[in-house]
């Protein structure tokens, strides 16, 4: 049996090889979470710390990134969070946005406006599954919640952000076109 030395060693190198194999695709999800680049590095930060204080809980090593996305999605929609963000001001000058014309990658584009103006469950749903490409049954499983549950806020989500985009960032439907 090792020293205790020697396994806190092993697991902080465990944790340190997955925190920086994983860091840029988890970083990417907290991105599209937060909506912006300080408040997803806290995210990635703050989820990052729990799992090393988790680590040694974890048995399936498969399930890292999803444990990692619902601390992240937890995090983001915690009451603290909400406070923090409604104490934020706007800025006297916008960002550059551009028109992506091509997959939303979340980064940029004209439909990610929208999407950030979802409510925090449904902008998780919206994320995980359009943008991390997670099933209906991964996304239940990232957010403690039923399949059913993943699907109706998906579509209202969907019906919300219809509502607000303005008709050309979504096909043109005629009356005939019943989908």
């Amino acid at each position: 049996m090792g020293t205790t030395h020697d396994r806190h060693s092993d697991k902080d190198a465990d944790f340190s090889a997955y925190m920086a194999a994983r860091q840029v695709a988890l970083y990417r999800t907290a991105y599209l979470l937060a909506g912006d680049h300080a408040g997803a590095e806290d995210l990635l930060q703050n989820a990052f710390a729990k799992l090393y204080l988790s680590w040694d809980k974890v048995r399936d090593r498969e399930a890292l990134d999803g444990y990692v996305r619902r601390i992240m999605v937890n995090e983001n929609s915690s009451l603290w969070r909400r406070a923090w963000k409604r104490r934020e001001h706007s800025a006297d000058t916008l960002p550059d946005t551009g028109v992506v014309d091509t997959y939303d990658d979340g980064m940029g584009g004209a439909m990610w406006s929208f999407v950030q103006t979802l409510p925090p469950r449904q902008r998780s749903v919206i994320v995980l599954r359009y943008y991390e490409q997670l099933s209906e049954a991964e996304i239940a499983d990232v957010l403690g919640i039923s399949v059913g549950t993943v699907k109706s806020q998906a579509s209202r989500a969907l019906a919300g952000l219809r509502a607000r985009a303005p008709q050309s960032l979504h096909p043109h439907q005629s009356g005939d076109d019943v989908r």
